[in-house]
This record gives C-alpha cells, structure tokens and sequence, in this order.
C-alpha cells in the first residue's frame, strides 16, 4: 500500500476517513449529512477513542460516498499512530483500492504517526499462500493523508525497520538460517552506508568463540556474526547492539515439547530488531555512532550436538557449564557482547533477546523485559518505549541473583532454579558486561509475536523493538 499526502481533501474522494477527538461534536463534520452522521455515532457507539471506526454512506452529487469517522482520543501522538492503523484494519481487504485521511490540521508529527501507525498495519506476507479467495487479497492501493508531511522521512524510515524485523521473523527455518539471514539483511541494506562485517565459524573458532559455537556444533548450518556499523555522529561514542539471533530453536538435547516447536522461527526477534534499527539509523542518515551485532546460529538435536553437563569456555576466557542446552540464547549473546566490546569498545551496550519464557509468564505480551546496570540508561529506555509504543518494564538485578548461576566445577551454570529465571539470565549477561560499559538487557520473548491483531500490526510478527531502538537513539545520541 502506498502512502500518499496532500495539503486539502480531494472534492471527489469516495471514501473518506476524519479525524475525530473523543467526545468532541461530530455536527457539520460532513457538510449536510448531520442527520446521518448522528445516527451513525449513536448507532455505533462511537465516542472518539483511539482506534475507534465509524460509518456513514452519504449521497452527494448523485453519488454515495462512504465517511468513516476516526477516533484520535485526545489527540496525542499515540492516537494518530492507532487511528492510521485502524483505518487501514477496516479498509486493506475491503475491496476499496483508494481512500483519503483528513487530520484536520494536525501536527506534522501526529500525521508522520498516522501515516506510520496506516502503513504498518498494512504490511503482511503472502509469499507462501498460493490460494486467497479475492476476498482475502488485500485491495487498498492508496491512502492519502491530507496533512503537513514534513515529519514522515523519518517515521517512514522506522517503517523500514519494522517490516524488515518482520519479514525476518515470519520466514520459515528452511528459508531463513544463519547465512541466509546475512545474505538477505545485507541486501535490504545495500548502498546506505553501512560498514559490513561477516565472521564465519572458523573465525569465531579462532577467537574462542566457545560458548557461541557450542550452540551451533549440532546443526547443519554454519553460523555467523553479523556486524553493522552506522558512523553519523563524528567524535560522539559508539553505542552498540547485540541481537540473539536462534533462527531456530529446537531446544537441543534438552528437546521443548512438539507441540508449538513451530514458534521458534522467531527466536532470532532480537536480531531482527537489530537489523531493522540498522536499517531505520541509515535511512534516515542518523547523526549517531552506532553498531549492530547479531548473533545468527541453529540450535539442533544432531549427535554432535552440545550436551547437558558439557564445559564450554567463552571469548572472554569464563567457563561455563551447560545445565540446560535450552538456555542458549545467553550462550550466543555472551560471546557477541565480549567481541564488540573487544574489537569496538562502545560505551553504552543493549542486547535484545527473545530469552526466557519466564518473561512471558511474568509480563505477557504487553511489555517487554528491561535490566540494567544503570539508572540512567534504564531511564532513557524506558522514556523511548512509552514514546515509541514499544514499551518496557524494569525488573531488578543483585548479588543475590547471581550466586543461583554459581557453578560448583565452572564459573557459572548457564541457567539457575526455576524461581527467577528471566533475572538470572540476566545476570549471566552481566559477567560479559566490562567496566565502566552502560549495559542494558531487553528479554523481548512476549513480544515480537502476536496470536492475535494489534493497533499496527496483523496477527503474526509485531517488528518490537526497532520503534524503540530508534527512538533511544534519536533521544540519547542525536538530541
């Protein structure tokens, strides 16, 4: 779908969205159709909440031309971003091929979160479906906001990164693997400059990459490191992103149960956010330092695969002992965060990761996991999630915490008891986490797949974590 701008509505517009505040009157917002445009809000019991839809069909001229009122609530940002994606939610498969937003007047900003909130919500992956009934084909074509887009370059940009980090997550696993992931995100990025780097499984040998590579020793898939580098910001420090990057997660020996194994495809969310952000930073030519880093490997039941029990010895030379091959994740993180510390020295660190399904049980799918070793990062992120829409939620870390992954013949298990599992996990991380290195961990396991449809989203993968990578870097690298 093609997003569209214009600074008045089109006189012969058929079908026609506007932008209503709550409780605010609805008298004389379609010239001589007041009559129906009442019923229609009694009817419906429209009261301008955000993302509420309602419907008039009005003649005029001759013609009938359908209304659709829009609820904005009080008229934030938020409520254009929910209204855009509601409008395109009634609209995309309707059979409607154009259609029209009046913001009446709104703020550029407002309409770029309009547009956004329209052109993710549209957004979805037919490759694989060979048998949609017309009904099913989307149809809407063109929207056209009417409204100042002097704000949309960099909302479109992010839009970018969100479908790029959904793309990445809705591919099956015999069509996304470790090099495939590299070849594609390498492609999506191709010519913005963007600094490349590639580390194949010899390399990561060569650099002690135990941890990471005892991961991927039961696959058939050779794994890999992929780096992007955005350098916009001059003298200013490098803040770093590290992904978790599991393209598929059967769990390894220690096997998850058949039933909904399906899932984990997703288990590289965190490095599709990575890879979208990236995308999102050069688009829209950010005046920041920043490196993404994604961890990409297959974690498989093979005869050579890691075992329960096994030592392994990480680039930063820690042992760990492996009580749980389901407890990957942190394996391939720990090793990525040591790399980028060893051969980047950024300042400020924040990993995402789809990690533990402890997170799910302690959130759900409304907020995603936030740990830190410093108050003020954790502040900033949390500030960019409740802004961008990606929001977060502080758990602790302590000393407390960290002696449940002590391990009597190693430095540390790579899992603790089961009370407390998304904050062990935690505390894992922090031992790669060097001196004086702000660091902040993201367990988005709740979050980058929906079962049902969201405000920007259909059912399916979500894109969490590039609005809010964005908007952190835009507020603490850019302002």
């Amino acid at each position: 779908m093609k997003i569209a701008f214009a600074a008045s509505r089109p006189a012969d517009a058929a079908v026609v969205a506007i932008a209503v505040r709550k409780d605010a009157p609805t008298a004389g917002i379609v010239a001589g159709a007041d009559d129906v445009i009442a019923a229609a809000v009694a009817g419906q019991r429209f009261e301008g909440e955000p993302g509420s839809v309602a419907e008039a069909f009005v003649a005029s001229d001759g013609a009938v031309r359908r209304f659709l009122l829009l609820g904005v609530g009080t008229g934030d940002d938020a409520g254009f971003e929910r209204a855009g994606g509601a409008l395109v939610a009634r609209l995309l498969t309707s059979g409607v091929t154009q259609a029209v937003a009046d913001l009446g007047g709104a703020e550029p900003i407002a309409v770029a979160r309009f547009a956004a909130g329209a052109a993710q919500r549209a957004w979805r992956f037919d490759e694989y479906r060979t048998k949609l009934s017309d009904k099913q084909k989307p149809t809407l074509a063109t929207l056209t906001v009417v409204g100042d887009d002097s704000a949309w370059a960099p909302r479109e940009a992010v839009t970018a990164g969100v479908a790029l980090a959904r793309l990445l997550a809705t591919l099956p696993p015999n069509i996304l693997y470790p090099e495939s992931f590299v070849e594609r995100v390498v492609a999506a990025t191709d010519g913005l400059g963007l600094e490349v780097t590639v580390l194949t499984e010899r390399e990561m040998g060569e650099l002690g990459m135990g941890a990471l590579l005892g991961v991927n020793q039961g696959s058939a898939r050779a794994p890999r490191i992929l780096a992007l580098k955005w350098s916009g910001g001059g003298d200013a420090p490098l803040t770093a992103l590290v992904g978790k990057g599991v393209t598929f997660d059967t769990g390894g020996i220690s096997i998850k149960p058949a039933a909904g194994m399906e899932d984990m495809k997703w288990d590289m969310g965190g490095a599709g956010a990575v890879a979208g952000a990236m995308l999102s930073l050069a688009k829209r030519k950010a005046k920041a330092n920043v490196i993404g880093v994604m961890g990409l490997v297959e974690n498989m039941p093979d005869g050579n695969a890691q075992r329960p029990g096994d030592v392994v010895t990480s680039m930063s030379g820690q042992t760990v002992e492996v009580i749980n091959t389901d407890a990957e994740g942190r394996l391939v993180l720990c090793d990525c965060l040591t790399w980028v510390q060893r051969t980047h020295q950024p300042k400020t660190i924040v990993d995402l990761a789809t990690l533990t399904g402890a997170m799910i049980v302690s959130l759900g799918n409304e907020f995603g996991g936030l740990f830190a070793n410093d108050d003020a990062l954790a502040d900033k992120l949390l500030a960019a999630g409740r802004a961008s829409g990606d929001q977060l939620w502080r758990f602790p870390l302590s000393p407390a915490y960290d002696k449940l992954i002590d391990s009597p013949i190693a430095d540390m298990k790579n899992v603790g008891p089961r009370g407390a599992g998304s904050i062990t996990a935690a505390q894992f991380l922090q031992r790669f986490v060097e001196e004086g290195v702000a660091w902040a961990h993201l367990d988005i396991a709740g979050m980058v797949w929906s079962d049902k449809d969201g405000a920007t989203w259909a059912k399916g993968a979500t894109g969490y974590g590039v609005r809010v990578l964005d908007r952190f870097i835009a507020d603490t690298c850019e302002a």
